[in-house]
């Protein structure tokens, strides 16, 4: 069974990306003996994907898998982007940057707190074929949080599909319709027509 490398230690992400990808051997990168750190100097989520799967490619030889995702609020000219792990300041701050965006959005009305998760998700071969595919889970910031579940700004998020806060959904409601979920539903498509 082919063996896919993901630049991730995070289980639930693994899981996630083994339901997908079945036939093939997923395993995270420190499984695979990668152990560095990968600076993410992007602008784009497509380009801190492709440079995380890239830097886990060359250095294993093997197929890597890796994404990139966060927030994106219209009102905020598509910010937190790219910086949503570290939206206040401190990389992964969960609590500090639902807070701050809270903040920046007081006092706006739901029809102008309109935001999505982006995913990006990118599969580099040793070869040095690459593929990339995204994914979009629409909604609205709500105004206050709702719900324990989920992580990051998911209490915080209403799921325009699910009519709840992302925080309120299960781990299988949220990942039926979420941006990861759906990028890497486009990403297996494109795989099985490169190979067919």
């Amino acid at each position: 069974m082919e063996q896919i490398v993901v630049a991730s230690g995070n289980r639930a992400k693994l899981r996630e990306i083994e339901q997908i990808f079945q036939g093939y051997e997923v395993v995270s990168m420190q499984e695979a003996g990668f152990c560095g750190d990968i600076e993410e100097t992007g602008s784009t989520f497509e380009e801190n994907a492709l440079i995380k799967a890239r830097a886990v490619c060359k250095a294993l030889g093997r197929i890597a898998l890796a994404d990139d995702s966060g927030l994106c609020v219209e009102a905020l000219g598509g910010a937190p982007g790219v910086y949503s792990a570290r939206f206040c300041g401190r990389h992964g701050d969960d609590a500090a940057n639902n807070a701050l965006l809270l903040q920046k959005l007081a006092g706006l009305p739901a029809k102008q707190r309109t935001a999505y998760f982006e995913s990006c998700v990118a599969l580099v071969f040793p070869g040095g074929k690459e593929l990339t595919a995204h994914g979009r889970a629409y909604g609205r910031i709500l105004e206050a949080a709702e719900g324990e579940g989920g992580f990051g700004y998911d209490p915080v998020f209403y799921s325009s599909e699910l009519n709840k806060s992302f925080g309120r959904a299960g781990a299988e409601e949220k990942n039926a319709v979420s941006h990861r979920a759906k990028a890497l539903a486009a990403l297996a498509e494109k795989l099985a027509e490169e190979q067919v």
